[in-house]
């Protein structure tokens, strides 16, 4: 395990064991000649420990991580933290202001890492954040949400073969692991090749705030934390279940296009060949059936009912065993339904 030096540098500040420093690290300037900035905090204990970073909103529409790091920053148990915390609440600065995915380019900034120093807007922007966020720590820890309208069941991605990143992912609690592969580009692949243990959290829809997504990310994190040893273990035992791990995943998408009818919700257990939803057309003269090629769980889907032929309806997660993970999905949304 990673240990923290007698002090900690970023963007050329010092932070010195026990301090607590906010920061806005440059990142270019708008034609407006308006600063742009990446807003950072960062709390270093007095005790050494791993330092974790935890980013949200590298899709700048993504926002339930933003809302998770906020909650944290004013958790009163980080007085007693072991190690480094990085936070930064937004990564894409400029597609969260405009409430939208990309960067004014249009390019994705999670295909732009490990970014360059005079490269793309988005290659720059991912370069000062792996120089000044990612080599700073020793484990790291992804918040992300569904795309526009699209819901995600709260899960974790990680690639099991990534050294330290399997207990990441197990300690944080969420209900499905999904074993993904490492995509070119992405946050994830470029951490991963400087050895440094990471998770990617996904849960909600784009530019909403999901009550129980945010509340499974806060208490993830929480987790995470205490499995590090970075804050004292809580003494009650939980009654949440053992993640199970999905190493594949189907999409169902439109036979044709329509109006999308389906009563589903995420979580459900889905059986193969189950009718997940009818797609009609205006007049309601015909109704064509998408079923399931597999059985699973829902772990994603539309939130739009108007479909065209080939969209993604829905996303279900593959199992070897469908009975304890649909039980384990249950009592996980129970314990966190925010109207209990």
């Amino acid at each position: 395990m990673g240990t923290t030096p007698d002090s900690l540098e970023i963007n050329g500040v010092v932070i010195p064991p026990g301090a607590r420093e906010t920061m806005l690290i440059p990142v270019s300037r708008r034609y407006t000649a308006a600063e742009v900035s990446l807003p950072v905090s960062v709390i270093h204990g007095r005790k050494p420990g791993p330092r974790l970073f935890i980013s949200a909103a590298i899709h700048g529409d993504e926002i339930n991580g933003v809302e998770i790091i906020r909650r944290l920053l004013k958790r009163s148990v980080l007085r007693k933290l072991r190690g480094a915390l990085i936070l930064v609440p937004i990564v894409n600065v400029y597609g969260f202001i405009a409430k939208m995915r990309y960067l004014p380019d249009r390019r994705d900034l999670n295909r732009c890492f490990p970014g360059s120093t005079t490269g793309s807007l988005a290659a720059r922007l991912a370069r000062t954040f792996m120089d000044e966020i990612v080599a700073k720590a020793t484990h790291g820890i992804d918040l992300h949400t569904g795309a526009l309208h699209r819901s995600n069941l709260p899960q974790i991605r990680v690639s099991l073969d990534s050294p330290g990143s399997e207990r990441l992912a197990r300690s944080f609690g969420a209900p499905v692991i999904i074993d993904a592969p490492l995509r070119p580009g992405s946050l994830r692949q470029a951490v991963d090749a400087l050895q440094i243990p990471m998770i990617l959290y996904e849960a909600g829809e784009a530019l909403r705030f999901d009550e129980l997504s945010i509340r499974a990310g806060l208490q993830g994190v929480l987790a995470v934390m205490r499995d590090l040893e970075m804050l004292p273990a809580v003494k009650t035992k939980s009654r949440r279940a053992e993640p199970f791990v999905a190493h594949g995943t189907t999409w169902v998408r439109a036979p044709e296009s329509g109006i999308l009818l389906s009563p589903l919700q995420l979580g459900a257990r889905i059986e193969e060949g189950q009718v997940l939803g009818m797609i009609s057309d205006p007049l309601a003269e015909e109704e064509i059936p998408a079923p399931a090629p597999r059985a699973g769980v829902l772990i994603g889907r539309t939130n739009l009912p108007l479909v065209n032929e080939g969209d993604a309806l829905f996303h279900v997660a593959v199992f070897e065993r469908l009975d304890p993970v649909a039980d384990a999905v249950n009592l996980f949304q129970d314990d966190l339904d925010p109207s209990s």
